[in-house]
C-alpha cells in the first residue's frame, strides 16, 4: 500500500495482547501498531484519527507509565454519544487500540476470560475527551485533544468543497490536508491535556 513517509516516523503503539499469545499469533503477546495500521482499518487519515491515536499513545502512557498496556484490559470512556461530531471514529480507533468494545466484540473462551465486550462507553459522565482506567488496578487518566490550537481541518476542507473553490485550492487540497495532519503529529505535546 502506498502511503505518505511521515506515516512512518510516527510512533508507533506496543501492547501486550494475552489472547494473541494464547491463540498462538506470537510467544510473547506483544503487538505493534503504527498509525498506518490505523489509517487501513479507518479508510482514511484525518485531524480525528490522528488525534485519536494520539489520545490513546500518550494516554496509555500516562496510565501505565513504564509497562506496557495489556489490550483487552483497558475500559474505554468517551464523554460525547457515538453521533455527535466524530466520536465514533473516535471509539473505532480506540478500540481498535485497545481491544474495548461495547456489545460487539469477542465473548471471551468459555469461561469468560479474555473478553471485550462492555468495556467501550459513549456518552460516559467524565469531564475529558476520553478516559483509561485500567481494570487490574482501577487507575485512569482522562485525555483531551484540542486540534484547533494549531490547525483548522474544516478550514483547508471549505477551501476544496465550497461553491466558489478555486481549481488550484481542490488541487492542492490532499496534499495540504495531510500537511495538517503532519502538524497534528508534529505539535502532538501542543494538543492532548491528561489528567489523573
Amino acid at each position: 500500500m502506498e502511503y505518505l513517509k511521515f506515516f512512518d516516523d510516527i510512533e508507533k503503539i506496543i501492547i501486550i495482547d494475552d489472547l494473541a499469545k494464547f491463540l498462538g499469533v506470537n510467544k510473547d503477546g506483544k503487538i505493534d501498531i503504527g498509525y498506518p495500521d490505523i489509517v487501513k482499518s479507518a479508510g482514511h487519515s484525518c485531524a480525528t484519527v490522528a488525534g485519536a491515536y494520539l489520545m490513546a499513545l500518550k494516554g496509555l502512557k500516562a496510565l501505565y507509565k513504564d509497562e506496557l498496556p495489556r489490550r483487552g484490559e483497558i475500559k474505554v470512556e468517551l464523554k460525547k454519544t457515538p453521533t455527535e461530531e466524530n466520536t465514533g471514529v473516535v471509539g473505532c480507533v480506540l478500540s481498535n487500540i485497545t481491544g474495548a468494545t461495547t456489545d460487539y466484540g469477542f465473548g471471551g473462551i468459555p469461561g469468560g476470560k479474555y473478553n471485550r465486550r462492555d468495556l467501550l462507553f459513549y456518552g460516559a459522565d467524565i469531564q475529558s475527551d476520553v478516559r483509561f482506567t485500567r481494570l487490574d488496578t482501577n487507575e485512569s487518566v482522562e485525555v483531551d485533544y484540542r486540534p484547533k490550537r494549531v490547525v483548522d481541518p474544516m478550514g483547508i476542507l471549505m477551501s476544496a468543497i465550497k461553491d466558489d473553490a478555486k481549481e488550484e485550492d481542490i488541487k492542492s487540497f490532499p496534499a495540504r490536508f495531510q500537511e495538517m495532519v503532519k502538524t497534528v503529529f508534529d505539535n502532538s505535546d501542543k494538543l492532548i491535556d491528561i489528567k489523573r
